[in-house]
């Protein structure tokens, strides 16, 4: 197996070779009849901590079960065998199957795709992209899923990569690239965008007039978990950032995100020490308020439902800019905390 691409050569490769690759796509507008054919990759193990990437990966992954788990649902007699973090869906899509599954842990892989129905293990990323219909590229905690998207942007396949969609901007920017050049439809996305709570909330947003002032809170990691709770805010009022001023300190984060003169939406993210894990949106506006703290039953589905309507149909729900922008707007936050000083998108996205 050729080792994923680093940031620097992610996107230079030949136009010859980009033309070759999606030739060979498989055709999404067929009819239909039976369900679309996943490749599901790195879904079988997680990483502990992103930033120490020599560290002995733990079995069971919350997003790689869950989301094979709303495809193709489970033997519950095999589920209890199974070691680590096994999440099952309450809800089923019946529009897809998960059929090649791929992990780092091969024994993990065939476990996960004993329990799940899943055909095929594969041997490599590349081979888990071949011969079907769309790619899931799964949160494994390393913060480098982008990585795996590379061959299945190059042939054309439908690709899902999980948030984060990068851990830099730069890096987030290169899949963009690509995914652009090759005109592949790609999605990567927080969970929290699609859930009920939040699509009603956008929907009653004409009734609370002009929204100067938001705030949006969640527990854990900021980038990892921020990105859940600062999608919220972007499914709802709209991208546009243009700096950050983070107050807080390490692991109690406190950023206001400026757009432009319209709004600022402060993000607040902290440890399990500092705070309680959750999500929560209130937005202020000129003729009411509102305060959301979102139901997260079926989240996953909600997503994937997003993604298969993308495949089939070509509905692009989030643009990749936009959460390209989601990247910057997190990194910025870490650096301005660094640097004591606000921190402008346009830096991040320009470094």
């Amino acid at each position: 197996m050729n080792p994923p691409l680093n940031r620097r050569t992610f996107v230079t490769r030949s136009a010859a070779t980009l033309a070759a690759s999606v030739a060979s796509a498989p055709l999404i507008g067929r009819a239909q009849s039976a369900p679309l054919k996943l490749g599901i990759i790195s879904a079988a193990t997680y990483a502990p901590t992103y930033d120490n990437p020599s560290a002995a990966r733990m079995p069971g992954s919350h997003h790689g079960t869950a989301f094979s788990t709303t495809f193709n649902g489970w033997d519950e007699e095999k589920a209890k065998k199974l070691k680590g973090t096994f999440v099952k869906s309450g809800r089923r899509l019946e529009g897809a199957r998960v059929v090649k599954i791929w992990d780092t842990d091969k024994a993990a892989a065939s476990a996960l795709a004993d329990v799940c129905g899943i055909e095929t293990v594969t041997d490599t990323p590349e081979q888990c992209c071949d011969g079907v219909d769309a790619v899931l590229i799964v949160d494994d905690g390393s913060g480098a899923q982008w990585k795996y998207a590379e061959h299945a942007l190059r042939k054309g396949v439908p690709t899902f990569c999980d948030k984060p969609l990068a851990m830099t901007a730069r890096e987030a920017a290169a899949v963009a690239k690509l995914a652009r050049e090759t005109k592949t439809r790609f999605m990567s996305a927080s969970s929290l965008r699609f859930v009920p709570d939040i699509i009603k909330l956008r929907g009653e947003l004409p009734q609370l007039g002009d929204v100067h002032l938001a705030s949006v809170v969640c527990g854990n990691e900021l980038v990892y978990y921020g990105i859940h709770a600062l999608s919220m805010a972007y499914a709802v009022l709209g991208k546009g950032a243009t700096s950050v001023t983070n107050v807080g300190k390490p692991g109690a984060n406190i950023a206001r995100i400026r757009f432009g003169d319209q709004r600022d939406v402060m993000l607040l993210v902290a440890d399990k020490e500092v705070m309680r894990a959750g999500y929560q949106i209130n937005l202020y506006g000129t003729k009411g308020w509102r305060s959301v703290t979102p139901d997260l039953a079926n989240l996953y589905a909600y997503l994937l439902e997003s993604f298969l309507d993308l495949v089939i149909h070509g509905k692009e729900s989030v643009p990749v800019e936009e959460e390209v922008e989601v990247i910057a707007v997190l990194e910025a936050a870490k650096r301005s905390l660094a640097l004591g000083r606000e921190v402008k998108i346009s830096e991040v996205l320009n470094a």
